[in-house]
């Protein structure tokens, strides 16, 4: 545009210029050996003009022609070129598309018409073939050889980390890895990798230093970098308990302050500062962490806070942290805990019993049944609430691809994903019930109620010995009474899962202190029939 502009320009100033010269006639007279030329000024301007023009047009046909063969060897030079870029993305398309045979076929067409150096993309290419003609030897070998090229370090050490993933090398490569994050730390796959590295082996400090460099370079978003941050300090925390408390004092309370609610974070940071006597700070930190979201860890911590208090100071304190969340189920079984420990049946019964209506669950049922034996020992009340802990859901417990633990762990056992543990309820069950190495039935349930309830009047101990090959036949009754076996699969095989395999109601014996069925949950249970004529 501005070129044409600036031709227009020209034209208009040789027509004003030749419009000047015409309004003002003159002659212009030339001697030139011994001759005397004249003509008018304007024939003399158009001479001049015309000259100029005669010589830039011959100046353009002579370097037209001393440049040809440079001209016409660039325009084959770039016929081929294109030839060559077209079949490599033909290649690259059909690389992608799993087509290991054109894309082998591309590769050498566009190997012939562009050279490799001057298009890192054939290598990727020529590797993308290999892969797909399961060649990967040969893929190994080019993404090696791309090591030596800065352009395309990056892109071997992904091939070669991905082939290590492939032979579940992940010592290989996490060193693939750590090569690419030190080079580029905004590269995903190889900051995860090697942040799993530097956990496994308990580095924590290059781990918060990677997790840093990733919320500077806009890897991951600020929030998941201070979860990150504050899982990380935790862990840092734990390990340095007992070699370094002031380290891990510092590092508890910053991954505190980072997330107020991870209870980890707020059981470290008070574990530590009631190491260092200062239990008023400590136990503001589990309060807060108690508020935003009640843990068993957390009331544990708090309840034990001064060890030489007594267990009626231990139920105060249980108490106000009742008060800060009320009408929450963990508060009740803190309360229960605490009123068992100092020997408060009716506290701890009405708390547990309130636990259970508010959260029915497994660890209800096991406190109420131990504060049933505490108080009155009756075997057959604590029995029917063990059933029935056997039947309801499981306590909450730190979960993570499968692995349920006790205490909380920064990263996985199985694939070590860092913060890969969650507070939630389990769902196996059937796998506590049996040993891991026997197969398991169908149903448990029916046969634990079974288990429960003595048949045509046996203990529930012979049934079991019965089932499992009389092992108990030369035993008396009481022995019987007081020693249960644990459960088998080979008594699960015994005894039978159907509800009409076992003997009717009326020919069942009761133990003298066994309460049986509770009617309201047998009503329950029981379909109602209604008559319609």
């Amino acid at each position: 545009m501005i070129r044409l502009l600036a031709f227009l320009i020209v034209v208009f100033a040789l027509g004003l210029g030749f419009a000047w010269l015409a309004d003002r006639p003159g002659d212009m007279v030339v001697t030139f050996s011994g001759y005397q030329y004249q003509v008018s000024l304007m024939v003399a301007a158009v001479a001049v003009v015309a000259v100029v023009a005669a010589v830039m047009i011959l100046w353009w046909l002579l370097k037209s022609l001393w440049n040809s063969p440079y001209t016409i060897s660039r325009y084959f030079r770039v016929r081929r070129r294109d030839r060559g870029y077209q079949a490599l993305s033909t290649g690259m398309i059909a690389a992608g598309a799993g087509d290991g045979a054109l894309a082998r076929k591309k590769t050498k067409e566009a190997a012939k018409l562009i050279r490799s150096d001057q298009e890192p993309l054939i290598h990727l290419l020529e590797a993308q073939a290999s892969l797909l003609e399961g060649d990967h030897e040969g893929a190994r070998q080019k993404f090696e050889s791309m090591l030596d090229d800065p352009e395309m370090r990056l892109l071997g050490l992904r091939g070669l980390y991905l082939e290590a993933e492939r032979l579940g090398d992940r010592n290989a490569a996490r060193h693939y890895a750590g090569r690419a994050a030190a080079v580029a730390p905004q590269l995903a796959w190889a900051a995860e990798s090697t942040l799993e590295e530097l956990t496994a082996r308990g580095d924590w400090d290059g781990a918060l230093k990677l997790v840093d460099a990733q919320k500077s370079t806009r890897q991951i978003e600020r929030d998941a970098a201070t979860r990150r941050r504050a899982v990380l300090l935790t862990a840092k925390a734990q390990a340095l308990a007992d070699s370094d408390p002031a380290a891990a004092r510092t590092a508890a309370i910053e991954a505190n302050r980072l997330r107020p609610d991870f209870a980890p974070a707020a059981v470290a940071a008070a574990a530590a500062l009631f190491k260092q006597n200062d239990v008023r700070k400590g136990s503001k930190i589990l309060e807060a962490a108690w508020k935003a979201e009640p843990h068993p860890e957390v009331a544990e911590l708090y309840t034990h806070a001064r060890p030489g208090d007594a267990v009626l100071d231990r139920l105060n304190r249980a108490k106000k942290l009742q008060e800060m969340k009320k009408n929450h189920a963990e508060s009740s079984m803190t309360v229960a805990r605490a009123a068992l420990d100092a020997q408060d049946f009716s506290t701890a019964r009405r708390e547990a019993e309130a636990a259970i209506r508010m959260d029915r669950r497994e660890g209800a049922y096991l406190l109420l049944a131990d504060i049933e034996e505490a108080e009155t020992g009756d075997q057959g009340k604590v029995r029917q609430l063990l059933s029935r802990a056997v039947r309801a859901p499981r306590d909450p417990a730190w979960v993570a691809d499968g692995v349920v633990s006790e205490r909380w762990a920064p990263v996985s056992p199985i694939t070590g994903r860092l913060d890969a543990f969650e507070w939630r309820a389990p769902m196996e069950r059937l796998g506590q019930l049996i040993d891991s190495h026997e197969d398991a039935p169908a149903s448990a349930a029916p046969v634990i109620e079974a288990l429960a309830k003595p048949i045509s009047g046996k203990k529930p101990a012979e049934v079991i010995d019965d089932a499992g090959q009389g092992e108990a036949g030369g035993r008396d009754a009481e022995s019987h009474e007081d020693h249960v076996k644990p459960i088998t699969a080979a008594a699960f095989a015994a005894v039978p899962t159907d509800a009409e395999a076992v003997e009717p109601a009326e020919e069942l014996a009761r133990l003298p202190d066994d309460p049986g069925v509770d009617p309201d949950e047998e009503a329950e249970k029981s379909p109602r029939r209604f008559r319609l004529f």
